[in-house]
């Protein structure tokens, strides 16, 4: 029914970029070509772990890939893999399986978006560096036309990042420049509450993953009692929406759920993630997890699909030196398709 083709691609990044965990310089990527046989129809889509951070970053990674794609090529459906310890796989072959569908103009969703009418709303992301450069890129950012600024912070002196914040909000208020920063879990349990009050003053929108995934009484403890907005971002990745999502997010009661559809194994499973965020009364955005331009536009044509008012993280397509064309383009804070 299905045959296939497999690309390794390695991503250049323009300028290192550094998080709480380790600093990328190059990304590698499988770019997965599918061909039905019958229908004569083919489309591409990306399978692409993240280091350090991804349930399948795993050494045999592509032996894995081809093995699954084996499979599928049999079988003819995703739901009949065993893929949910690998959930970039199932990824790369969801979102080729979308490409197959799409128009002449490559357009699978056919909404606002794709039709050019309306532009997706984006934060403008902040690299860990130190402080001088930190405080230069959310200048530019804001003069880019970004409103919405997100900070990564937990790798220097937390005195230093207060700093920073304070910097930058002595010249935008919140009025005119929203602040979200993002810990990867680098805070420690034991002192994150004195953090986030601390963090009080600067009237940030949220604090993504204060402290490491796994410990739901502390992240639950933090969400009653923080002043600044939670939202859970690691703490999805390796969680069985079908049978934890719904205790997951009920116990905790965060604020903001973060998707990264590569991360959690797809867009119909952060279809399922969304259903139980709006169940609680939980908000949602959507982060790209360092994909090219072919995994960012499906997650980006996928986003456009629901009317979600919040400023998503899509912005990383123009990171990499050596990115594939796209009809993706980023203008005055929002991305628009062309």
């Amino acid at each position: 029914m299905y045959t296939y083709s497999l690309q390794k691609h390695e991503l250049k990044f323009k300028v290192p970029a550094k998080t709480s965990r380790n600093t990328f310089t190059t990304r590698t990527i499988f770019l997965i070509t599918l061909k039905d046989i019958k229908k004569g129809k083919q489309g591409i889509g990306e399978a692409s772990p993240l280091s350090l951070l991804s349930l399948d970053d795993v050494p045999n990674y592509q032996l894995i890939l081809k093995k699954k794609l084996d499979e599928f090529c049999q079988v003819g459906s995703l739901d009949h893999l065993s893929l949910a310890a690998y959930p970039s796989i199932r990824f790369g072959i969801e979102t080729a399986l979308l490409n197959m569908s799409a128009d002449s103009e490559g357009v699978i969703f056919n909404t606002d978006f794709t039709a050019r009418k309306k532009a997706i709303p984006v934060n403008g992301l902040v690299w860990m560096n130190d402080s001088p450069t930190m405080y230069k890129e959310a200048i530019e950012k804001i003069q880019a036309g970004f409103n919405v600024i997100k900070i990564k912070v937990g790798a220097l002196d937390f005195d230093e990042e207060c700093r920073l914040l304070e910097k930058i909000r002595k010249q935008f208020s919140a009025f005119k420049i929203t602040l979200r920063v993002d810990a990867n879990g680098a805070f420690d349990s034991e002192d994150a509450l004195e953090k986030l009050n601390e963090l009080k003053r600067f009237e940030l929108h949220s604090i993504e993953q204060p402290i490491a995934a796994g410990q739901w009484d502390w992240m639950q403890k933090f969400c009653a009692e923080s002043p600044v907005d939670i939202a859970l971002d690691e703490e999805l990745i390796g969680v069985n929406v079908f049978e934890q999502a719904d205790k997951m997010i009920k116990h905790i009661k965060p604020s903001y759920l973060i998707l990264k559809p590569n991360l959690v194994g797809g867009l119909s499973i952060s279809d399922q993630w969304i259903t139980f965020a709006h169940k609680h009364h939980v908000g949602w955005w959507a982060t790209s997890a360092l994909e090219s331009n072919v995994g960012l536009n499906a997650i980006a044509q996928w986003v456009s699909t629901y009317q979600n008012p919040l400023h998503q993280g899509l912005g990383t397509g123009s990171l990499f030196s050596n990115n594939f064309s796209s009809r993706l383009k980023m203008e005055q804070g929002h991305m628009r398709y062309v």
